[in-house]
């Protein structure tokens, strides 16, 4: 007779039927020290199992990217915060409709920076037409952090194109989640910041960097240490919108202060167009538009 413990007869899909079972009735796990390692959350939650699940979050994105023929990505970076022009003009005419004067000029705003939604929808969209006539080998593909703003804006503007595009997601307090232009078979979502960043770097062949807050940041400045310090190969990075990104960052400073080689600040180009940014990427792989594959 089959009982609940008999390991010599509980196959792999048992394991998940029992976890399946307990969701679905909105019954708590118990701890069993019969259930499978792999299928026994509390287990998998320990702190002393942390280096396993690194293990996973470094796995399943890399294996399900390599089963699709993702090789080469263009990241896309930038805030979160941005919406579209249209989503711009309805909060614009709403606050007009109310005449709050705070939420008139959050509305001013909104529709001031969806220059910068629409140019990334723009870009994406323009990488995934020419990688279309490229071979598939060649192929680059938009990646981004999964969430909305500019990275909705460019996973869009490859959807639109009908390309495969990638989202690398972040589990956070308010519950982001992936936005609905990325591929749903390329759409992760990671724990670990540590392990989405390796995501992005795996398979970059360039970085654009469009205006965004202190993630934006953190990213663009960890992508230039790492090439500054050669630990990585060099790529195009590409910061768009000259004058936000002059604003910010006083490079010049950096080097006045001997706080960076003048050479460093060739590591990265200000641009202010979506074919610009392309340009420079094409450029520096020398890159010519194959026959459609």
């Amino acid at each position: 007779m089959k009982t609940p413990h008999d390991l010599s007869t509980r196959s792999l899909a048992d394991a998940w039927a029992d976890l399946k079972a307990h969701a679905d009735a909105g019954i708590p796990l118990q701890a069993d020290a019969y259930r499978l390692a792999f299928a026994d959350p509390e287990f998998l939650l320990r702190r002393e199992t942390r280096g396993i699940r690194f293990q996973l979050e470094m796995l399943k994105p890399d294996l399900e990217q390599q089963a699709q023929g993702v090789s080469n990505t263009i990241v896309v970076f930038g805030s979160a915060r941005f919406v579209s022009d249209e989503e711009a003009q309805r909060r614009l005419a709403a606050a007009r409709a109310i005449g709050d004067a705070k939420a008139l000029a959050r509305a001013e705003r909104d529709a001031r920076n969806a220059q910068y939604y629409e140019q990334a929808r723009r870009f994406g969209r323009l990488v995934a037409e020419h990688s279309a006539r490229l071979s598939h080998a060649e192929r680059l593909y938009i990646c981004t952090g999964g969430g909305p703003g500019i990275m909705e804006a460019a996973n869009r503007g490859a959807h639109e194109a009908g390309a495969l595009n990638v989202g690398l997601n972040i589990a956070l307090p308010h519950e982001q989640s992936g936005n609905r232009y990325i591929s749903p078979s390329l759409c992760f979502k990671f724990h670990y910041f540590a392990l989405r960043k390796m995501h992005f770097m795996m398979r970059a062949k360039a970085l654009v960097a469009f205006p965004g807050g202190f993630g934006t940041l953190d990213e663009l400045f960890e992508i230039l240490t790492l090439v500054q310090t050669g630990k990585s190969e060099p790529v195009p990075v590409v910061l768009f919108g000259s004058s936000f990104w002059q604003r910010l960052i006083n490079f010049d400073l950096l080097v006045e202060e001997g706080l960076i080689s003048p050479e460093d600040t060739g590591l990265f180009s200000f641009v202010d167009t979506p074919e610009d940014a392309w340009e420079a990427i094409q450029s520096f792989y020398r890159l010519e538009d194959g026959p459609a594959p």
